[in-house]
């Protein structure tokens, strides 16, 4: 008998007991953003800490000029890989609560349709019920061997929905101690139900505000119409000039360090069955408008963008004013893919801009952050050990997916402790994390325990 097959029967027997330490963690109002509940958020802090030092690890609050981490570490064999575990115990404010079916703070199991219950709650998606997944394979661990299959830190997180302001300090003054092979990192979801998923690729960030300025006051159109420089027009004809018809980028240098994800990946992404009708049609679209020739996931996932997010200029209000502006300005946003330089994208943007910009106006750049996009390896021996792992649990093989958005600490980790990351979460698209009735479904809850027991004696083999 393997050795994590009875490590699985324990969780099987254990789910009553872990549902119920669930809850506990639930009804703390860890609400990072609202400074009336600091108190709560260091209690939900102390409480890992305790569980922590209840499975046998070296656990501590610690404090930052915001809300605690909690750092915990344990042993593991020699030779052992050693793991960083991430999660983050603070939650999302309950508002509108009026909107809630019931207290939000109150956590239970919901029966929601047959043999189909869910854990409502607010945290019970994000980030609770998906952190303490793990901590419930390591304490089965501990409970059927004695010890850990690896060497484990863990890493929980007090700001994650505030904007982490005291991660990265934390981080580069915590290196050493923290720095592990690679990171685990249980905030993200599956493709659905019955289909888990490792996140392999986020998407960069570049953004940029752009101001046009022509003459030192509005116009008259009347009087000026016809001679005077528009900068709507030249912000509109510079806007215009970054796409072609075929929907490709054309500032020069743009696609350096993108690269074509290998075929055997985009035919894995065909089998889910996502097409442009189903992606875009449930917002009313139904024509990708993206580059030519690709799939809606290639290009949401691995794919760079150029998008237009906010154009001002003129006069907005009601009714109607013939007036020329004086100046135009437009929010910009560049999603990154693979290998692309966020300092040279908006280098090149700028660059774009200006040679478009006439001789007698002027532009102005007011940049919005930037980072590089993150891509693990296809062929990474530990993605390997993990999807095979999770094919093992779930009805579906797991598939590698990519995510549009980012998810910044995977940046820090990389960053800060040039470490990458494997990204497994159990969450679903309509488990409604950041509104009302939040919800995670008791299947994600178990198997998502089975899941990490699984990847856990994966990783040491």
């Amino acid at each position: 008998m393997s050795a994590v097959s009875p490590v699985l029967d324990r969780l099987d027997k254990n789910l009553d007991q872990s549902l119920e330490r669930l809850f506990g963690l639930l009804r703390i109002k860890s609400i990072s953003t609202d400074p009336a509940y600091a108190a709560d958020c260091r209690k939900a802090a102390e409480w890992l800490v305790a569980e922590l030092e209840l499975i046998g690890f070296d656990a501590s609050v610690r404090d930052t000029p915001g809300h605690p981490m909690v750092v915990a570490h344990h042993d593991g064999p020699a030779g052992s890989p050693h793991v960083l575990f991430y999660g983050h115990y603070d939650v999302q404010p309950v508002d509108p609560i009026e909107l809630w079916e019931s207290d939000p703070f109150a956590p239970a199991v919901k029966e929601v349709g047959p043999d189909h219950k869910v854990i409502v709650g607010r945290g019970s998606a994000d980030d609770k019920g998906q952190l303490m997944t793990f901590v419930e394979a390591c304490r089965a661990w501990k409970q059927v061997h004695g010890n850990l299959p690896c060497r484990i830190t863990i890493l929980f997180e007090g700001e994650e929905e505030s904007g982490s302001p005291s991660l990265k300090p934390f981080l580069e003054a915590n290196a050493g101690e923290l720095k592990a092979d690679f990171a685990l990192v249980c905030d993200t979801g599956m493709w659905d139900r019955d289909t888990p998923s490792i996140c392999v690729g986020l998407r960069g960030l570049v953004g940029e505000e752009i101001t046009v300025k022509a003459a030192d006051r509005d116009l008259h159109s009347g009087l000026y119409g016809g001679a005077a420089a528009n900068p709507i027009r030249i912000l509109a004809r510079v806007l215009a000039d970054i796409h072609d018809k075929d929907g490709h980028i054309t500032i020069p240098g743009f696609y350096d360090g993108v690269e074509e994800t290998p075929s055997q990946i985009l035919k894995s992404w065909e089998t889910l069955g996502e097409t442009a009708e189903t992606f875009l049609g449930p917002v009313g679209l139904s024509i990708p408008s993206g580059e030519k020739g690709r799939s809606v996931l290639e290009l949401t996932w691995a794919r760079p963008t150029a998008e237009f997010n906010g154009i001002i200029g003129g006069y907005t209000g009601k009714g109607f004013k013939t007036v020329i502006a004086a100046e135009a300005s437009a929010k910009v946003s560049f999603r990154l893919v693979h290998k692309q330089d966020p300092k040279k994208i908006r280098a090149a943007f700028q660059k774009f801009v200006k040679e478009r910009i006439p001789a007698d106006c002027s532009v102005e750049f007011h940049p919005h952050g930037g980072s590089p996009a993150i891509q693990l390896s296809y062929d990474s021996p530990f993605l390997a050990k993990a999807k095979n792992a999770l094919s093992d649990e779930w009805p579906k093989p797991a598939v590698t997916t990519g995510s549009g958005g980012s998810i910044p600490v995977v940046g820090d980790f990389q960053t800060y402790l040039g470490m990458e990351s494997l990204l497994v979460g159990f969450g679903l698209d309509d488990d409604r994390i950041h509104s009302p009735n939040e919800k995670y479904e008791l299947s994600s809850f178990h198997k998502g325990q089975r899941s990490w027991a699984r990847i856990l004696d994966a990783l040491t083999r």
